[in-house]
């Protein structure tokens, strides 16, 4: 009898640098991994191998300069003011740039913040504080100063830090600080917009083009191009999912990631002759419940795998099966409707309650949760059984 379901394990490599052939590390601290006495599995098909998009544009040495992001964004607004939209509140995913785009920018830089939190659920005012007095507001759109006077200051409960004062400070002559959930606000300051936020990118991109902008660069665009002398570079992403390496750069999102993920599965399948299923990874898509935050700082879970990943999971509500099995044994009317689920609709009773989520946010989000982002030393994480289901030996 079969005791163990899907199995998440984390992978330890020997730390990988610019150029290494982490086609051939991987393969080889898997193989390893798999042999050992101590750690040792057996290495099947369809097992899911994932590695974190970190250790890909490392070996890559996919990095910009502030320079870089200066010159390019000098290039794309050549002059005038500059309001930067909607950006997150974070100093490693942030604020490095915003120092970058500051010095490409000629005028003012309007930075537009959402509230009560950002994007992705980092607070900018504390939330029985705003409801208790968001009412005293001049409007949907207010300054710097009419903040302060409501709200007062206000620091990331995990960072300690004032977002507000932390961006300002990049160039206090030139930077001012509006807030708005609205991107149509910046166009009383200046007719061009830089679009800092992540998801919500191309709805904001529109809305301001629509709304009378005369030049919109979403960050996508920025640095999304090799013409820059050897530098860093991403063809889809730009500087989306870019972190802090150092004061001086950052590191980029990894490109061909597609390409990647295959040439990873053929070199495990010529290695082990089973065929693997394999996903570059990034911020799992999950919101921790205590602090309200969005993990999904980076513009996709995954930006790369491979064909076995593509899709949602076919799945009955084993819990409702088994609560509802009446006069049936309940056993027994799992099995069935297992065995019955590829005929099942989405919105079959068998079925509610399975969020249709994509294979690739649900399986890159376990990977991010088993790697972790400290010290841990796995970069690559091996799943097993995943898609199995109760029924299978």
């Amino acid at each position: 009898m079969r005791y163990v379901g899907t199995a998440s394990r984390g992978i330890r490599l020997p730390v990988v640098t610019r150029g290494a052939d982490v086609i051939k590390i991987i393969s080889e601290s898997i193989i390893n991994a798999s042999e050992s006495k101590r750690d040792g599995f057996t290495i099947r098909d369809r097992d899911i191998v994932g590695v974190t998009e970190s250790l890909v544009a490392r070996s890559q040495g996919n990095y910009v300069t502030l320079t870089d992001i200066s010159d390019d964004v000098a290039e794309k607004f050549p002059s005038g003011d500059v309001a930067v939209i909607a950006p997150i509140l974070s100093r490693n995913r942030f604020h490095q740039l915003l120092r970058g785009m500051a010095n490409g920018i000629k005028g003012r830089v309007h930075i537009m913040l959402t509230y009560p939190s950002d994007e992705v659920g980092n607070q900018l005012i504390e939330p029985m504080n705003y409801y208790l007095n968001s009412s005293k507001l001049s409007g949907e759109c207010f300054d710097e100063k009419e903040f302060y006077e409501i709200f007062g200051e206000y620091k990331h409960p995990f960072t300690g830090v004032d977002y507000i004062q932390l961006y300002k400070s990049t160039d206090p002559q030139r930077i001012s600080v509006h807030f708005s959930n609205n991107p149509l606000s910046a166009l009383k300051f200046t007719k061009q917009a830089l679009v800092a936020s992540i998801h919500a990118r191309r709805i904001h991109r529109d809305i301001l083009e629509r709304g009378g902008a005369e030049k919109v660069v979403t960050m996508d665009q920025i640095c999304s191009s090799p013409a820059r002398g050897g530098a860093g570079f991403n063809p889809d992403y730009g500087l989306l999912g870019s972190n802090y390496t150092n004061d001086e750069s950052v590191k980029l999102f990894p490109r061909g990631c597609g390409e990647f993920v295959k040439k990873l599965q053929r070199e495990l399948l010529s290695r082990t002759g089973k065929k693997l299923e394999v996903l570059v990874y990034g911020d799992g898509a999950f919101k921790d419940p205590a602090c309200g935050i969005w993990e999904l700082a980076d513009p996709v879970v995954s930006p790369g795998y491979t064909d076995g990943l593509n899709g949602m999971p076919k799945e009955i509500k084993f819990k409702y099966v088994a609560d509802n099995a009446g006069e049936i044994d309940a056993a027994k009317a799992v099995e069935e409707a297992i065995r019955a689920k590829d005929s099942l609709g989405r919105f079959e009773h068998s079925t509610l309650g399975t969020t249709p989520r994509r294979l690739t946010d649900l399986i890159g989000s376990l990977c991010d949760l088993t790697s972790g982002s400290g010290d841990k030393g796995t970069p690559v994480v091996y799943i097993q059984g995943y898609f199995d289901n109760y029924l299978d030996d």
